[in-house]
């Protein structure tokens, strides 16, 4: 296994020794779903007690993985990650989950086999698209248009649609829709 696969195996190891729902929503499930793209860190969202269960939670990684901050459990607080690097040193940003949007997003979380017997949580396709529209950075546009290029009409226009419309109404920011609907016309005008 290379570095970024020993790195996503070991925190998949470790979170389901302790049960806790995750995906991995980064650059390794763009490999998966989209256009193949050099990755550095391993990120993943991690289903998340509410109210101080995040600060045990925290305590818990840390016990386990290198922070990358010198107050973990405050940085956490105050922007909902966790920053740890693995044994073999690879970066993994650990996003905090939220009830709704992301409970469903683990349900629709598929098992990915990095090599036989050794399998991670990856994001949906589809859950993929809605976290980047959101991010809306240019590397996040690019990789929505090549998983719209690569996944066409198996996705799941209605989810995709149903969770934008909610995210560009809670942020006030249309443009989260209009990131995915750009790349849809692409992929439809080809």
């Amino acid at each position: 296994m290379n570095l970024l696969f020993e790195a996503a195996w070991e925190i998949n190891v470790f979170l389901r020794q302790h049960s806790i729902a995750y995906a991995i929503i980064g650059g390794l499930a763009v490999q998966k779903w989209g256009d193949i793209r050099f990755t550095k860190d391993v990120d993943l969202s991690v289903s998340t007690p509410l109210k101080d269960g995040a600060s045990d939670l925290v305590r818990l990684i840390i016990a386990h993985f290198r922070s990358r901050v010198d107050d973990p459990v405050d940085f956490a607080k105050r922007n909902r990650m966790i920053l740890v690097a693995a044994s073999n040193g690879v970066e993994i940003d650990i996003s905090l989950s939220l009830p709704g949007y992301e409970d469903e997003m683990f349900v629709h979380a598929i098992d990915f086999e990095l090599e036989p017997g050794k399998t991670i949580r990856l994001c949906s396709a589809e859950d993929l698209i809605i976290h980047k529209a959101v991010a809306g950075r240019p590397q996040d546009i690019a990789d929505i248009e090549g998983i719209v290029y690569r996944q066409g009409n198996k996705l799941d226009l209605r989810y995709i649609h149903l969770w934008l419309k909610e995210f560009a109404q809670l942020l006030e920011e249309p443009d989260v829709l209009n990131r995915f609907e750009g790349a849809w016309l692409k992929y439809q005008a080809d």
